[in-house]
């Protein structure tokens, strides 16, 4: 899949995110921000915490600060979702990842 940044700011970061069908992001966790998330198409299979669940288009999902979470792409298109970043620090460096089915632990 892809991103690419739609504003920033000092405290906040917004995001659009594509997620191809059937691919699976790393199950990760950031100290510093909180992430909202917006399915604008397609159905997302969220992971937060022990719990999984589907977020369909237009609908929304909320992943405060420390929370392991992930998102997932079951369907057949692609997955697109707007992701709002808020908190302290919002740099990329700011990812734990737990488990990556691409290798980037």
């Amino acid at each position: 899949g892809t991103y690419e940044t739609i504003c920033r700011g000092t405290r906040f970061h917004v995001k659009k995110i594509v997620v191809d069908p059937g691919a699976i992001l790393s199950l990760q966790k950031h100290h510093h921000r909180a992430e909202h998330w917006v399915i604008v198409k397609g159905t997302a299979e969220v992971t937060l915490g022990e719990k999984v669940y589907t977020v369909n288009e237009n609908e929304s999902t909320y992943l405060p600060i420390g929370s392991i979470h992930r998102v997932a792409n079951p369907g057949k298109i692609p997955l697109e979702l707007i992701e709002v970043q808020t908190g302290s620090y919002l740099g990329e460096d700011d990812i734990v990842r737990l488990e990556d089915k691409y290798a980037r632990v």
